[in-house]
């Protein structure tokens, strides 16, 4: 079949398996990495924030003009505005992790649905066709017993063999005389 054939429910199912079978292999070790991932990820963000709030602060003291420190004041809500948005990204970030992994396993799942839904109809296809294998071979068995009872029965009203091979011989003979011409008939009865 070309590339562009899709695969059967049994060949999509058989990668699947194969697929899960290795992602539960390295799972715990995907955990991990991830997991070291993301804290490095959150600590290098607090890190930066913690250091721009450090320098606002060293700022404070320097700054004496009203305009100045109303942009202080301005620069540290933004600081803490960001934090939060940090903060709510990582949660988002996670929940569309969980989205797509929801996806994925989704779309497994219904090549697994729709390849227990082939199994099911191939088990009833056999179901349906062993039923009426079993129900031929009762009647074929009932008629072989109804014609074993029958030839059973039939010696009782049978004529004996013997019997049977004189009336077939006479028969014979009977025919015989019929076929010979009546005038080879005739010529022995004047012959004689």
């Amino acid at each position: 079949c070309p590339t562009s054939c899709p695969p059967t429910p049994q060949a999509a199912f058989a990668h699947l398996a194969l697929a899960f079978r290795c992602d539960v292999f390295t799972l715990r070790q995907r955990v991990q990495v991830e997991k070291r991932a993301r804290d490095a990820a959150e600590e290098n963000i607090q890190e930066e924030l913690g250091q721009c709030r450090a320098a606002l602060e060293r700022l404070g003291p320097s700054c004496t003009d009203a305009g100045c420190k109303e942009t202080l004041e301005q620069l540290q809500c933004s600081l803490a505005v960001l934090a939060a948005a940090v903060e709510r990204a990582t949660g988002a970030a996670e929940k569309l992790g969980a989205v797509h992994q929801e996806a994925r396993m989704s779309r497994a799942v219904e090549v697994m649905v729709q390849h227990v839904e082939n199994l099911k109809r191939h088990h009833m296809r056999e179901h349906t066709e062993l039923e009426e294998m079993k129900r031929l071979i009762q009647q074929n068995s009932r008629n072989r017993q109804l014609a074993e009872t029958q030839d059973d029965a039939e010696p009782r009203l049978r004529p004996h063999p013997l019997t049977r091979t004189f009336q077939q011989g006479s028969a014979r003979r009977r025919v015989s005389i019929a076929v010979i011409p009546k005038q080879l008939l005739v010529r022995t009865r004047v012959g004689g």
